[in-house]
């Protein structure tokens, strides 16, 4: 990953847009929260069921997202934890780089600075994913030979 513009204040130009990954990923983490604020507020009793676990039993890499983001709202970081330890880290981490991406997107949208935003090669990124997807895997299977 790589800074690559300098801090420019009052910029003026055309504005790059966001990457439409971005824009699905801010999606996804926003849609989660809100989910989690209805699965909180409504005592636990509105969410969205694992089809992998109703049909098999078997707890999917994402079993327990939910309650993992709604323990975190309620600042039950240990109850977090427990839910779903991987989605517990990787969450923030990715959640905090794709913020910043559309927080400096919006900031020079609106004309007030334009921060140096994040960079990837198409190469890293991809090595990435795959990365994630088998932390995914492997986990999905760890969790339910214990």
């Amino acid at each position: 990953m790589s800074v690559s513009q300098s801090v420019v204040l009052r910029p003026t130009g055309p504005v790059q847009p966001l990457d439409r990954r971005v824009w699905g990923l801010t999606s996804v983490g926003v849609g989660g929260f809100l989910l989690a604020g209805v699965y909180q507020l409504s005592g636990q009793r509105i969410g969205i069921p694992c089809v992998l676990h109703a049909t098999t039993g078997l707890n999917c890499p994402l079993c327990g997202s939910t309650r993992m983001a709604a323990a975190m709202l309620r600042g039950d970081f240990g109850g977090a934890w427990h839910f779903n330890p991987v989605v517990f880290v990787l969450g923030p981490l990715i959640g905090v780089a794709v913020g910043y991406q559309v927080l400096v997107w919006a900031l020079e949208s609106l004309r007030l600075v334009k921060l140096p935003r994040l960079r990837m090669s198409r190469r890293a990124a991809d090595w990435t994913v795959y990365g994630i997807v088998a932390l995914l895997i492997v986990y999905g299977v760890a969790r339910n030979l214990v």
